[in-house]
């Protein structure tokens, strides 16, 4: 997957209100290629070769600006100012609750309902060492979506010839506040569009999982993954998990969507594999974060068509989200989320893409 990094820089057409949305791509001729727009910072599009040297896009993604602002919002896109859930839209925070913006089911889900994922970020061509990508910035203001401080942040695409996909985030805040940031990519590794992963193997470094409730949101301490569906320590194939007989897997709608508590560490480390044996297309998630929520698209209903033509039906994808735990504000012995002025928020997640 090795060869000559090249960046280009293209229009990508209009939101409703007239704004320009700006797509970068990058990578190698022939190698691994991303395609990152600025709306939501999202990764849109990353073409991997097979084994025979075959590439094709294994990440899911919108068609247009509609789909983009609408069913597909989340579709790659760089979720907060807190990914995952927040409990009844409040979080305490220095001894008072801030109200925060909700969706239908009462709870904050990814920012909210006009989170990070929705917005228009201003984008700057980044060349660092043998690595080359994009550098996207946002400004989101105290009180946005209820969440207190203002917080400028930062996201940087960064690719080398190697076919490794590296995402930082940085952020600083003029106030106290939360933040959790995670990007929120589908991938089928047989292509987008190709069909279910069922036939995919992963493979997570964790010993423990946070259980759920019928809102999809935790309720105590992590419990061991010895013994359930969730010991994915081994590789293990997604068909015989998503339909195995266990209360969280039904409660999820057959499937995961559900944190994994990833073993302790300094630095990047090793979180997840995704393998697709049909291809060889190999996927490695590294990160600094403390947990993985694995989504496995349990709850795609065919209404989405992507830009391979092919509607996403369900299990078309599987998200792997590095980040802190959901709910995090409510429960002091999970690892905080907090953010203080003068403090800077850092986080890395790589993706490295190969073929076996």
């Amino acid at each position: 997957m090795t060869g000559d990094l090249t960046i280009q820089h293209h229009p990508a057409g209009e939101l409703p209100d007239g704004r320009a949305v700006d797509r970068w791509v990058f990578g190698t001729a022939g190698g691994v290629t991303a395609e990152v727009l600025s709306l939501g910072a999202r990764l849109q599009s990353l073409y991997v070769p097979d084994r025979d040297g075959r590439r094709a896009n294994v990440v899911l993604g919108g068609t247009s600006a509609e789909d983009l602002l609408g069913e597909a919002a989340y579709f790659g896109a760089t979720v907060g100012r807190y990914g995952n859930r927040i409990a009844g839209g409040e979080l305490p925070l220095d001894g008072k609750i801030h109200r925060l913006a909700t969706q239908k089911n009462g709870h904050t889900l990814h920012g909210g309902p006009d989170g990070y994922a929705t917005r228009l970020w201003s984008g700057t061509e980044v060349r660092d060492g043998d690595r080359v990508g994009v550098r996207l910035a946002l400004h989101s203001p105290d009180g946005d979506q209820g969440f207190p401080g203002a917080l400028d942040l930062t996201v940087t695409y960064l690719m080398d010839s190697a076919g490794e996909l590296t995402i930082s985030y940085e952020a600083d805040t003029d106030a106290p506040t939360v933040v959790n940031l995670t990007n929120h990519a589908y991938f089928n590794l047989g292509g987008e569009g190709s069909g279910m992963v069922l036939d995919h193997l992963l493979q997570v470094t964790a010993d423990q999982y946070l259980p759920v409730d019928r809102e999809l949101i935790p309720f105590g301490p992590p419990e061991p993954v010895a013994g359930t569906p969730f010991d994915l320590l081994a590789p293990t194939g997604l068909g015989g998990r998503v339909s195995a007989a266990h209360p969280q897997i039904w409660l999820a709608g057959d499937g995961y969507d559900h944190t994994w508590v990833l073993r302790p560490g300094e630095g990047l480390r090793q979180a997840a594999t995704l393998r697709h044996p049909g291809s060889g297309r190999r996927l490695d998630c590294l990160t600094t974060e403390p947990g993985l929520q694995v989504y496995t698209g349990n709850h795609f209903d065919g209404g989405l068509t992507g830009p391979g033509g092919s509607p996403y039906r369900r299990y078309a994808g599987i998200a792997l989200e590095t980040q802190h735990f959901p709910d995090s504000p409510h429960f002091p012995d999970y690892p905080s989320t907090v953010l203080r002025p003068g403090e800077r928020y850092r986080s890395t997640t790589v993706y490295r893409l190969s073929a076996e």
